[in-house]
């Protein structure tokens, strides 16, 4: 019995990959809207797309970000675009639609996000989260409402940038609910449009260094947390519990973080180019090795490891 398993399962492992390399026969006629283009994965993954003859659609938060695209890749178009104001999500669709007239919208990649602020969940506002939500979650599913009549008319794809913390919660703050929100909203999307032929992916990275993860920023913003405290907060986790949260958070950022932004753009790339996109897309060994490995085991197991990583407030409540 077990040869025979063991032929079956190569079969399979072999078809999967001779499907999953199958690429469509031309892009040079699909149009590809990224948000989030002033820097990190989506600047990459627009100037790559461009070079691979894809009509590439920037959208950039600043002046500064879209000329400085531009001028690095003149083959691809830029446009301005803050997700998290209705009137410029309407704005850009429009401007969408102008430049892909009667042929509909190929590609989507929801990529605009932020982290901060991150920390230990008593030190937020609500304020902190509605922040972070209004670019990661809402803006996303803003843009995607805007431009869905379009990537239907074109039976295209769309492709959220999510996050191994969209598995797995590890800290405080609104990045990781936001993540969860975006898995939630990709599975919903991709059953309703099924039927339509749009094709719905997920890329799931790891920890790098983009601007999403500067450790400067990241410092900054623990510190502002930890300064508005109420005093009685503030004592019940002390001086200490801060410093070696810093501490955590800068071996976190320099170990863990990895330089090579392709890792995840190339998963962005198989899925716009690909026949047959995946579901999910993990990119970077942390993601492979350990986070998502992680998010299988019991929550005992998980709290228990974190608990023991993190450090410890002065004075608990026994």
């Amino acid at each position: 019995m077990w040869p025979w398993l063991l032929l079956v399962s190569l079969v399979w492992a072999v078809g999967w990959l001779v499907r999953d390399g199958r690429a469509l026969p031309s892009v040079s006629d699909k149009h590809v809207f990224i948000t989030g283009c002033d820097s990190g994965f989506g600047n990459l993954l627009a100037r790559r797309l461009a070079q691979r003859g894809f009509r590439v659609l920037a959208a950039c938060l600043t002046p500064q970000g879209a000329e400085a695209l531009g001028r690095a890749c003149p083959a691809l178009r830029t446009v301005l675009l803050d997700v998290t104001r209705p009137d410029s999500v309407r704005r850009a669709a429009e401007w969408v639609r102008g430049q892909v007239g009667d042929r509909g919208l190929f590609g989507l990649v929801n990529n605009a996000g932020v982290a901060n602020p991150i920390g230990p969940t008593e030190w937020m506002a609500a304020d902190d989260y509605r922040r972070v939500l209004a670019v990661n979650a809402v803006g996303a599913i803003e843009v995607t409402l805007e431009l869905l009549p379009l990537l239907k008319r074109a039976r295209g794809r769309v492709v959220n940038t999510s996050s191994v913390l969209g598995r797995l919660s590890a800290n405080g703050g609104g990045y990781c609910v936001s993540k969860y929100c975006i898995e939630a909203f990709s599975d919903s999307l991709r059953r309703d449009m099924y039927h339509f032929g749009v094709k719905v992916s997920i890329v799931e990275p790891g920890f790098f260094k983009t601007a999403v993860t500067n450790l400067e920023s990241i410092e900054a913003s623990l510190q502002q947390l930890w300064d508005r405290l109420a005093p009685e907060t503030r004592l019940s986790y002390g001086e200490e519990f801060f410093h070696k949260y810093l501490k955590v958070q800068r071996f976190i950022m320099t170990m863990l973080c990895d330089a090579d932004l392709s890792k995840v753009t190339r998963c962005m790339e198989h899925a716009l180019s690909a026949r047959h996109p995946r579901t999910r897309y993990s990119a970077g060994w942390d993601a492979k090795l350990l986070w998502l490995p992680a998010s299988y085991l019991p929550a005992f197991i998980v709290d228990f490891t974190l608990a023991t990583i993190l450090p410890k407030p002065a004075h608990r409540v026994r």
